[in-house]
């Protein structure tokens, strides 16, 4: 492949938008920005699009999805496809998962399982198996939370520029059924008293990285969508929708340089007038930045330009878990396992506490995703490409991981045996580890956060980095470490706010327009979520 994919032969604008990096954010600004008639480049450091969001291919035949496994809710991203004059189920083949996945919660007397679904009959009926009295706070959760969602998608889709943002009719409107006081599973204990069904409903902020017992009861909202909307598989894996993506913006007149890896961005005075790759200025009339925000604004714009956002700020916010990531090529089945599996040990409360101390948990939770169960492409008939996630602390609370990774590859294939899996050492045909150190040193994620600035509340919305770069003209951001946040829906949201401001900017004459798909909330298709930015 070459290092700029091709692209059709188009007429050319005259207004040039440089876009760093190829994320789901990067791409899905490219596709709305050259749809409203501007000269899109995308600068991408690596040989592939899709950022975090890609597919990792062996030479002998395992394909593994990089970090998001799943895609929840795709309205947003099916929007973006309609503005752009595609169709999302067109270019890619997602396929609904029931049961969605498998929660296994560890005790004393030994494990308890649930295999949860969208069908809400059914997912009651599981309920009431170890804890009836919860299974009727089913209805009442799901009615609450789509109510709190509609009142708050406003707030999700537009950008906040300034503090009178903060104090705007939408966000008034909002804030009794967004409870800010209250936490995530303080919000469940009103519908389920059962600590096991409240962790069903609420471990799913680890899609933030983020603690239920910490997180916003915002964030509720996350398993409603799932269980109201459904998830999804891509056949190929996750980054089968980034190349569509890609697809899509080459089709209206994007170019994107893949294994261009962009120095700075080149200023005059406060104005963002292009980019330097390998010493070279490429001028454009606006750079939208979809990098890591901890580890590409330091190196891409000057600290004498960031009053709003300068190292020290960076340095001191605060930050997500990281992941250790175990991607395993098998040679024998996994009929064990369900397409999803989520290991919840008995001391999940505190494998959180210590992640947040900075401890690293001798018998963690995981999350496993066996995608062979559901889509044959990714692995050779017989064998099992198997993902294995676990939840630990980043490099800012534990900077000694180069020294524990070895020791933690074995603590985590130890764990999957109490999944019903055998010792798989003797099965494995192909490995590979990321720990926190190689999100940092091979992906470029500011500290190994690998879900970014973390979503407490005065780190979102205003006092999160803004869609129109502070301090500066010219500069945008897209990513999870931008309003309105991490995951997959919101990062495409946060591009869709980008897109819009920039072309007001721009003047571009054919702006994207608001949301056009018919129906209501109710009856909107379901779009996408993850597994790490996740």
């Amino acid at each position: 492949m070459n290092n700029t994919l091709a692209s059709p032969a188009v007429r050319r604008p005259s207004t040039r938008i440089a876009i760093v990096g190829a994320g789901p954010g990067g791409l899905a600004a490219a596709m709305l920005l050259a749809a409203s008639g501007a000269r899109v480049t995308v600068y991408e450091r690596d040989p592939v699009v899709g950022g975090r969001t890609r597919t990792l291919t062996t030479e002998d035949g395992y394909s593994f999805d990089l970090g998001p496994t799943f895609f929840l809710y795709p309205r947003i991203l099916k929007e973006v496809f309609q503005r752009c004059g595609a169709e999302l189920e067109s270019e890619v083949d997602l396929r609904r998962l029931d049961p969605q996945y498998r929660l296994v919660f560890e005790h004393a007397g030994g494990q308890t399982q649930l295999d949860c679904s969208s069908d809400l009959e059914r997912m009651e009926a599981e309920l009431a198996k170890f804890a009836p009295g919860d299974a009727k706070g089913l209805r009442t959760f799901m009615a609450e939370n789509r109510a709190k969602l509609e009142v708050f998608r406003p707030v999700l889709e537009r950008a906040f520029e300034g503090p009178l943002d903060m104090v705007k009719w939408d966000m008034i409107r909002a804030l009794p059924k967004l409870r800010p006081w209250s936490t995530v599973d303080k919000d469940l204990a009103r519908h389920f008293r059962d600590p096991r069904v409240r962790l069903a409903f609420s471990f799913q902020t680890k899609y933030l990285g983020m603690s239920p017992f910490r997180c916003p009861s915002l964030f509720t909202i996350l398993s409603y969508l799932e269980y109201d909307h459904g998830i999804f598989h891509p056949i190929g894996g996750c980054g089968a929708v980034s190349s569509a993506m890609a697809r899509v913006a080459e089709r209206l007149g994007a170019e994107i340089r893949l294994d261009t890896p962009v120095d700075r961005i080149a200023f005059e005075g406060t104005r963002a007038k292009g980019v330097e790759v390998a010493g070279r200025r490429h001028d454009a009339d606006a750079v939208v930045v979809n990098g890591d925000f901890a580890h590409a604004i330091p190196r891409l714009i000057p600290a004498s330009l960031r009053k709003t956002w300068p190292d020290r700020k960076i340095e001191k916010a605060n930050y997500s878990c990281s992941t250790f990531m175990l991607y395993l090529g098998l040679d024998r089945p996994c009929p064990e396992l369900a397409h999803h599996t989520v290991l919840l040990s008995e001391g999940y409360q505190e494998n959180i506490a210590q992640i947040e101390r900075g401890t690293i948990p001798d018998v963690p939770s995981m999350y496993v995703q066996h995608a062979g169960a559901t889509d044959p492409t990714l692995a050779p008939e017989g064998h099992t490409a198997l993902y294995v996630l676990v939840p630990v602390p980043n490099l800012l609370k534990q900077p000694d991981w180069p020294a524990q990774t070895a020791r933690y590859r074995e603590v985590a294939l130890d764990r999957l045996q109490a999944l019903g899996l055998p010792d798989l050492r003797p099965h494995i045909r192909y490995e590979k580890i990321v720990a926190p150190q190689d999100w940092r040193d091979d992906y470029a994620v500011g500290y190994g956060a690998t879900f970014n600035l973390s979503h407490e509340l005065p780190q979102m919305l205003y006092f999160r980095p803004g869609n129109r770069f502070r301090d500066v003209e010219g500069v945008y951001l897209v990513g999870g470490g931008t309003h309105p946040g991490s995951g997959l829906p919101v990062i495409y949201e946060g591009a869709r706010i980008t897109a819009n401001l920039l072309s007001k900017d721009l003047g571009l004459t054919t702006a994207p327009s608001r949301p056009t798909v018919a129906g209501d909330l109710a009856a909107a298709t379901p779009a996408a979520a993850y597994g790490p930015e996740r």
